[in-house]
């Protein structure tokens, strides 16, 4: 643990009107899995991107081993033994592993041809060092997340990396699929492998890495022996604040009509699902990867046709053609998958907080209304309070929090009466965290309709008036807040028809 792999040393960066790094430091030893932690917009992954050569710095030393480090680019800093992991797979499903793992350096016959028996000869090797259960022929497309995820680490030492960043590993994992995973951690920190570790995951620092180091503005806090140091301490380093307190939404008395009903909705994969959503009501979705949370919020929003049944808003019932005639009934859905579903992360903050709701900001002959979109927009960069220097700020410059932030505040401007959440904070920091579930306790004291899905089990006993559990597209069952527990939800999440 004494060897030092990478140091840098007053490190910064600055993008037009942001300071993004300041004076920043980090060091990584051979063989140990070191945190990088800080609230969304902290700066870890611009530090990252400084050592992997896709920034340069402004000021400030790196050295690998001691040695000067100059990484003019991602390929430099790949050659060098430094490899990242993003947390947006980056893999082509129509190839096989063996052919992702080498791609643009596949083994060839006579200059020109593929040599298929020796590529699956190298990543054979290359997975019996690992200890990988992968079969190198398979499509990636066929593969789990947690698959394609080992998939990644491969290709990434496949280049004899001594340094791998892994960005948010377990985000998309289940439970079996994280221990997988940290096997193989485990295995690599005993050979020497330096590994840089980002996570919002509180829980797992304690039994994966050795040192956490916490950003907070860009700036670094400190450096720990995570052995030696509580979760609590860590949070406090990275928000510098007090933080919500996450207890769970107060209990409410009565629930009147209905605002939500679904009856006997069949499609690919979901089987007669049938419950109903109250005014006021925060109703969590619980259940394994694959188990039908996405899909029902799907259907319901429009995303996908249904085979049979009936989805009512306020006792009328719905025909949903496409998401439009769901958001013209007042249902506003935040996707798993922002980047993809939530925003258009080419356009600005103001735009996109504007885009469900256009028709109230343009006049009869289709001028859009520019002042009124800057209000609004601004009046949700501070309700939200979005880290943004200005309102026509590119929503791709913005951490994954904050991005969150304004897809919600899309749907905020539009007024939605139903509110889907599917993972709402998932990849984001315990600071963001917690100020997504005041917003969500508030919605719901002000009458709003949630349907909250999550796979972390804490998140939705802490924010639901009830529990409804899927297993293999069906609901296997209803848990009300006082009668909810992990134990009861996983039972019920495994009960297979």
């Amino acid at each position: 643990m004494s060897d030092v792999l990478i140091q840098m040393e007053g490190i910064d960066k600055a993008f037009p009107g942001v300071q993004a790094l300041k004076d920043c430091r980090f060091e990584l030893r051979s063989g140990e899995v070191h945190a990088l932690m800080g609230e969304n917009g902290a700066g870890k992954s611009t530090l990252m991107k400084v050592l992997t050569g896709v920034y340069q710095r402004d000021a400030g030393t790196m050295t690998l081993r001691g040695s000067e480090l100059v990484v003019p680019n991602a390929k430099a800093a790949q050659d060098k033994g430094i490899a990242i992991i993003h947390q947006e797979l980056n893999l082509a499903p129509d190839l096989t592993v063996a052919q992702n793992i080498f791609i643009g350096r596949e083994p060839r016959k006579l200059g020109f041809l593929l040599n298929e028996k020796e590529l699956n000869r190298k990543v054979e090797q290359l997975f019996q060092r690992l200890r990988l259960d992968l079969d190198p022929n398979e499509l990636v497309g066929n593969l789990t997340v947690a698959k394609q995820q080992l998939a990644e680490i491969a290709k990434a030492l496949s280049y004899n990396s001594e340094v791998l960043i892994m960005d948010e590993p377990t985000a998309a994992l289940s439970d079996a699929e994280i221990e997988e995973l940290f096997v193989i951690i485990r295995e690599l920190r005993r050979s020497g492998v330096g590994i840089v570790y980002i996570s919002h995951r509180m829980d797992e620092l304690k039994r994966i890495t050795d040192r956490v180091t916490v950003m907070r503005d860009g700036s670094y806090i400190g450096t720990v022996a995570t052995a030696e140091v509580t979760n609590e301490q860590i949070i406090a380093m990275m928000v510098g604040r007090e933080i919500y307190d996450s207890s769970k939404p107060k209990r409410r008395e009565g629930k009147g009509e209905p605002v939500l009903e679904v009856e006997g909705l069949n499609r690919k994969g979901l089987k007669n699902i049938s419950f109903k959503a109250h005014k006021g009501e925060i109703v969590g979705f619980a259940g394994l990867i694959g188990a039908g949370r996405t899909e029902v919020a799907r259907a319901i929003f429009g995303a996908d046709p249904i085979d049979s049944g009936e989805i009512r808003v306020k006792g009328r019932k719905l025909r949903l053609r496409e998401p439009h005639d769901a958001v013209k009934a007042g249902i506003g859905y935040l996707s798993e998958d922002r980047k993809r579903f939530g925003c258009i992360v080419d356009m600005d903050v103001q735009m996109n907080v504007a885009a469900a709701s256009m028709s109230s900001f343009t006049n009869r002959l289709g001028w859009i209304k520019e002042k009124r979109i800057a209000e609004a927009a601004d009046k949700m960069v501070e309700t939200l309070k979005v880290k943004t220097p200005h309102i026509r700020q590119e929503v791709k410059f913005l951490s994954g929090g904050n991005q969150q932030k304004i897809v919600i505040g899309k749907w905020l401007t539009r007024d939605c009466d139903i509110l889907i959440f599917d993972e709402p904070t998932r990849g984001i920091d315990v600071g963001a965290k917690s100020e997504i579930y005041k917003l969500l306790n508030d919605l719901a004291a002000s009458g709003k309709t949630i349907l909250m899905i999550s796979s972390e089990l804490p998140e939705i006993l802490r924010m639901s008036h009830r529990v409804i559990v899927m297993c293999e597209g069906r609901i296997t069952g209803e848990l009300d807040q006082d009668e909810a527990t992990q134990e009861r939800i996983m039972h019920l999440a495994t009960l297979r028809g």
